[in-house]
């Protein structure tokens, strides 16, 4: 048998304490050969009853950085948890997120024998795998608001056991509300906060404040992210004790000072005149060889990717898949369309807000763009990640307005943050401008539904254009109202009050028959017809659909037609209800009908609770709080 090579310091075999041998198994058969970084840095802490706060690039691996130790941990206890108790929690921010980890961690416990005989019990008849109850496994579940109710997440809960939960923090603190959810100190060993402070940042610190006091103060605690420094102050509140602080960095060539972005990543940046604002895409995807396989183009607003993925295959072509994705998709459409890019096996797109930009691994982006500059500047950073991960070469393009935008590149510096110009080629084209304006044009004049759409997209992104933290770079009086318009594809400019001042042409040189102008469905186009008739005999419309697209609408009118709509919309429901309640045998209505007692139950007690809390609190103000939690402010 020939000798064992000497193992290095970044080899999975010479962590100390060491990984079991299924661990070193799982993590060559994923093709992991040796630890980046930050898992060499982390993992034996983290193993080693230590408190970490980790910071490191995007990228870099930090996933396995904190399931290896937990589900070590949980395999080597001395005897297997009881039933209905929780040996360690990991929370995400974000569902896709926490889908993600929840993948990874189900791939890992594959390589376990007893951990995957329980994950994946066998169907029908066939013959279970002989385990004891006495044999230590590590049983996952995945919590996630929007997909299921918390009623099903009990009931799979009180069914399963799990031992490790992934989770948002919303449906988690619904779950361990549950009398039948158990944390006590005997069994409860790790808590991780992926994208840490993404997690403040989306105002979950109520949630967290809530779901620490479940959990035992003896404990590990794990803090992951990009950019742990910007938030520490507020992060290392949450129950840590003398944490050890692993942060990561990737040194630039020449003795640079530290980069935040892997060294494979190119960051770069753009000028384009604004009538080229998406035409200039075609040319940077051709211009990039070879041809990305994945990429992922940046909006600001969710209206935006509504429109953009109607008009950008008009200017594309055929050779790219475009999938959008936004925050305000269901989250079985997010689901869906975040899976079918992932897997796509043709040159493929995400037009994406910054519900993208944290926290998902998609190792194989090459190209990120751009296209409206993230409102808060230390988004950025995030988005370029999403390529060059693990090694991979990746560009990132940001467009910038000639002009005063430009000077986005000096403040970026200033951040630590440098980008390099972008050489295209061949410069682009007026001409290529005006051809993808008239395209778009023409898709729209068929269907006045795509005018109001384009309308609603604009001016969502003027708005958050004019919200951006660089607002002495990025400012609202500086933009070319008609090149935009133009690039758009906009038929006229909308009725806006940024455009009370404005003296040039809000037709934008198109002339078009706006009575006569229609919607292709054929309800849409009922009422506006009952519109035109109502103004031409003198009346007011009295209903915001019925008016035409651009009017001005009083806010009473808008809520009363909100509030009808949700009415009609929570009726359907209920009638769907209806119908699978009677659907259901009478055995499973009974279950229902248990849970949905117990969780009234929980319910009331911690209404009482809180009663009781503020009642104290009102009493004792000023008192000591001992070593209570104290919250993040």
């Amino acid at each position: 048998m020939p000798p064992k090579p000497p193992s290095s310091s970044r080899a999975w075999d010479a962590l100390n304490p060491p990984l079991s041998q299924w661990a070193l198994d799982a993590v060559s058969s994923m093709g992991f050969t040796r630890m980046t970084p930050v898992q060499a840095s982390a993992i034996p802490l983290f193993m080693a009853h230590k408190d970490v706060v980790v910071e490191a690039v995007t990228g870099s691996g930090k996933t396995l950085s904190f399931l290896m130790p937990v589900v070590e941990k949980l395999l080597r206890l001395d005897e297997p948890l009881k039933k209905h108790h929780v040996g360690a929690i990991i929370i995400s921010p974000t569902r896709e997120l926490a889908s993600q980890i929840y993948q990874v961690l189900l791939s890992l416990l594959e390589f376990h024998p007893a951990s995957a005989a329980a994950i994946h019990p066998p169907e029908g008849d066939a013959p279970r795998p002989k385990t004891s109850s006495s044999t230590l496994k590590v049983v996952p579940q995945l919590l996630l608001g929007g997909t299921t109710t918390p009623a099903e997440d009990l009931s799979s809960f009180l069914k399963k056991s799990p031992n490790v939960l992934v989770s948002t923090p919303g449906r988690l603190l619904e779950l361990l509300s549950s009398p039948h959810v158990h944390c006590p100190q005997s069994s409860f060993e790790m808590l991780v906060l992926d994208e840490a402070d993404r997690l403040l940042d989306l105002g979950f610190k109520d949630d967290l404040q809530r779901i620490l006091r479940y959990l035992p103060k003896q404990r590990r605690t794990g803090l992951f992210s990009a950019s742990i420094s910007e938030a520490v102050d507020q992060i290392v509140r949450v129950g840590l004790r003398n944490p050890v602080k692993v942060a990561v960095k990737v040194k630039g060539g020449g003795g640079a000072e530290d980069k935040r972005t892997p060294a494979s990543l190119q960051m770069t940046y753009l000028t384009t005149p604004p009538a080229h604002k998406f035409s200039i895409l075609k040319q940077i995807l051709s211009s990039v060889q070879p041809t990305p396989q994945k990429s992922i183009f940046f909006v600001s607003t969710c209206s935006s990717v509504d429109y953009l993925a109607m008009i950008l295959p008009i200017i594309l072509g055929d050779d790219f898949l475009l999938v959008p994705l936004h925050g305000k998709h269901p989250a079985n459409v997010r689901q869906k369309n975040f899976t079918r890019f992932t897997t796509a096996t043709t040159p493929s797109i995400l037009l994406t807000t910054d519900v993208a930009s944290r926290g998902l691994d998609i190792p194989s982006v090459d190209l990120v763009v751009q296209i409206d500059p993230p409102s808060d500047p230390k988004t950025f950073i995030h988005r370029c990640g999403r390529a060059g991960r693990a090694g991979r070469r990746g560009l990132s393009i940001v467009l910038l307005h000639p002009g005063r935008e430009e000077e986005y590149v000096p403040f970026l510096e200033v951040r630590k943050t440098p980008v390099a110009p972008f050489s295209l080629p061949t410069p682009s084209s007026d001409v290529d401008a005006a051809v993808a304006t008239q395209a778009v044009r023409a898709v729209i004049l068929k269907d006045r539904a795509l005018h109001d759409k384009a309308n609603k997209a604009f001016v969502s992104w003027l708005r958050s254009y004019s919200k951006h933290q660089a607002s002495s770079i990025f400012r609202v009086p500086d933009l070319d109202w008609e090149a935009l318009g133009k690039a758009w594809g906009l038929l006229r400019l909308p009725k806006m009050p940024e455009l009370r001042n404005f003296t040039g042409d809000k037709t934008l040189g198109v002339s078009n028959d706006w009575d006569n102008y229609a919607y292709k469905d054929k309800q849409q186009e009922k009422r506006r017809k009952e519109v035109m008739q109502e103004i031409a005999e003198g009346n007011k419309p009295d209903h915001p659909k019925k008016r035409p697209a651009g009017e001005a609408v009083a806010w009473s009118q808008n809520q009363e037609s909100r509030e009808k709509k949700l009415r009609r919309k929570e009726s359907k429901k209920a009638f769907k209800d209806k119908e699978r309640w009677e659907q259901l045998p009478e055995a499973e209505k009974q279950k229902v009908r248990e849970t949905e007692q117990m969780l009234e139950t929980i319910r009331a007690k911690n209404e009482q609770e809180r009663l009781e809390r503020m009642a104290n609190a009102s009493g004792k103000a000023g008192a000591d709080g001992g070593d209570d939690f104290e919250g993040f402010d």
